[in-house]
């Protein structure tokens, strides 16, 4: 078959196993708390994440106390995750041009999240089509590898992957590409100890067939 007929069985695949039911894997109650969970994320796990922003976002309720946070005091919240003092500078950055530019609320336009120090287009992306129900692309380390792994891509940058998925995968598909590969990259397709053999992709993955 050919590339297109492919991914329509993987994400037919997909939507069997896993459903077509949104889930953000970061806990946030808003739009804002999302963007600080996003911003943590990077170069950490969700479950790590997820332990620190109970914490934070019980003391920071908005932009503006963000935007005059005690660096130190931020830091200390944040110190479990690593990075603690270029992640607080980030938060504190972000968080006063909200208050200049944004009247305190998060953009919901892809140029404007990414105006925002600390956000780049994976974390944009997130917040797009986790808040504002935008189609979106989110190219994190599961979708990189698991993509390139099924051979729907052989790109390398993760913007170049992105623009690259965005032309092959259905739109419709677009945020749950990334929710479906990080549960197949937490459960089956680990990096470092993949379960080819019981994995429900393995007719369709180049990867799998050549471990038979």
């Amino acid at each position: 078959m050919n590339q297109k007929e492919r991914i329509k069985k993987i994400t037919e695949a997909l939507d069997k196993e896993y459903g077509t039911k949104f889930i953000c894997y970061l806990e946030h109650k808003n739009a804002l708390e999302l963007l600080i969970a996003t911003i943590l994320s990077a170069q950490c796990t969700d479950a790590r994440v997820n332990t620190v922003t109970p914490i934070l976002f019980s003391k920071y309720k908005n932009a503006a106390e963000y935007a005059a946070a005690d660096i130190t005091e931020l830091e200390e919240i944040i110190r479990p995750l690593g990075f603690h003092h270029s992640r607080a500078v980030n938060i504190i950055a972000c968080c006063r041009k909200l208050c200049e530019e944004f009247e305190g609320e998060v953009p919901s336009k892809l140029e404007d999240l990414t105006s925002l120090p600390g956000v780049g287009r994976k974390t944009a992306n997130v917040i797009r089509g986790n808040i504002f129900h935008e189609p979106s692309v989110v190219v994190d380390t599961h979708v990189k590898r698991i993509s390139r792994k099924l051979g729907i891509t052989q790109k390398e940058d993760p913007t170049d992957i992105e623009f690259d998925l965005m032309k092959k995968i259905p739109k419709d598909h677009w945020i749950l590409w990334n929710i479906h590969l990080i549960t197949l990259g937490r459960s089956i397709c680990k990096a470092q100890s993949p379960k080819c053999g019981e994995c429900f992709l393995r007719e369709y993955c180049p990867s799998a067939q050549t471990k038979k």
